[in-house]
C-alpha cells in the first residue's frame, strides 16, 4: 500500500482530536491590501487541479522539494492524474490521490523518488519569518510555512545554510509512500486540516492556495481506513505553464515580504496568545482568468 502504516495510525489520531479543530478560533480579518502587497505565482508553479467538486490551485514549491516537484509536473504533463479517484479521504485530516488503480496500491511507471524531508536554507532564501521560540524560528517560504534553524547558525556551517522543513498546516500537499522513505512515487495527498506530526516524516511539495473548500468538500470515508466508496474524481489536472494562455488562471498571494503581511501576522499572534501557531495565518489569494475545465 501506498501510504505507510504511521500515516495510517495518523488518521485515527486526527479523528480522535476532531473537536478542537472545529472549535479553532478564526484568524483576524486581513488588512487593506496596495498593489504592490501581492505576489504572483509563476505558471510553472502553479498546479490546476480541476475535480468532480471544483477547483484546486496548488503553488508548487521546488525550493523545499525539487525531486518531487519535478515528478508532479512530469505527471501532469502526461495526464496521468486525469480521471483519477480521491481514493483515501480522511475528515479533519487530508485527501489522497494520485493511483491509476484506484485503490492505494498502484503508482506511476517512474522510479520511486528519494525522500526530501528537509531543505538547506541560506541567507537568499525567500524566508520571512513570523516567530522565534527557543532555538528555532517559524515563518513562510513563499506560500508555505516553515520551520528552520537561526540565520545566527549559518556563520557555523560550512556550507552557510542551516536546517528547514515544511509544516503540514491545512492546504498542504505532501507526497505518500510506503513504510521505506525513499518510497513515494505518485500518490499525494493535501491537508484538510493541520497535522504536525507528518513533519519531517512525509515530503511537502507544494500548498493549495486556493480551493481549501473544494478539498475539505470532497466525499470522505467514515472508516479508520478512509478508503472511500463511490469517490470524487479529479478530471484534469495540469501545471498553468502546459495550458494555453486563453486557459490559464492567474494567481496572486500576499506578498510575505510585505508591510501588509506583517500587520496580518501580527493580528494573528495577538489574537491567539500562547495557543498561537503559524498554521493560523491564512494568505489573502486573488484569483483571475479561465474557469475550471
Amino acid at each position: 500500500m501506498r501510504v505507510s502504516t504511521g500515516l495510517a495510525a495518523a488518521s485515527v489520531l486526527i479523528l480522535a482530536g476532531s473537536a478542537w479543530a472545529q472549535e479553532a478560533a478564526p484568524t483576524p480579518a486581513a488588512p487593506a491590501m496596495v498593489e504592490s502587497a501581492w505576489r504572483t505565482v509563476a505558471p510553472e508553479n502553479l498546479l490546476v487541479i480541476d475535480t468532480s467538486k471544483g477547483r484546486i490551485l496548488v503553488e508548487l514549491a521546488p525550493e523545499l522539494a525539487p525531486g518531487h516537484v519535478e515528478r508532479i509536473r512530469l505527471l501532469a504533463g502526461r495526464g496521468f492524474y486525469d480521471g483519477q479517484v480521491w481514493h483515501r479521504v480522511i475528515d479533519q485530516f487530508m485527501a489522497q490521490t494520485g493511483d491509476p488503480l484506484g485503490t492505494g496500491e498502484g503508482q506511476s511507471p517512474y522510479p520511486d523518488l528519494k525522500a526530501e524531508f528537509t531543505f538547506r536554507r541560506d541567507s537568499q532564501t525567500p524566508f520571512t519569518a513570523v516567530a522565534a521560540p527557543a532555538g528555532a524560528v517559524l515563518g513562510f517560504l513563499h506560500s508555505l510555512p516553515v520551520q528552520t534553524q537561526p540565520d545566527a547558525y549559518m556563520a557555523t556551517t560550512a556550507d552557510k545554510k542551516v536546517h528547514a522543513w515544511g509544516l503540514y498546516c491545512p492546504g498542504v500537499a505532501g507526497m505518500a509512500r510506503d513504510e521505506a522513505p525513499d518510497s513515494a512515487n505518485s500518490q499525494f495527498f493535501l491537508m484538510r486540516q493541520a497535522y504536525p506530526s507528518l513533519d519531517k516524516r512525509y515530503t511537502i511539495w507544494g500548498r493549495v492556495v486556493s480551493g481549501l473548500d473544494v478539498v475539505r468538500s470532497l466525499k470522505a470515508s467514515p472508516n479508520p481506513d478512509g478508503i472511500v466508496t463511490g469517490p470524487d474524481q479529479m478530471t484534469r489536472v495540469r501545471v498553468a505553464s502546459d495550458l494555453p494562455q486563453a486557459e490559464r488562471p492567474s494567481v496572486q498571494v500576499l506578498d510575505t515580504a510585505s508591510a501588509q503581511f506583517r500587520t496580518l501576522a501580527e493580528a494573528a499572534r495577538q489574537a491567539k496568545g500562547a495557543d498561537f501557531s503559524v498554521c493560523d495565518i491564512d494568505l489573502p489569494v486573488q484569483v483571475a482568468g479561465a474557469p475550471a475545465a
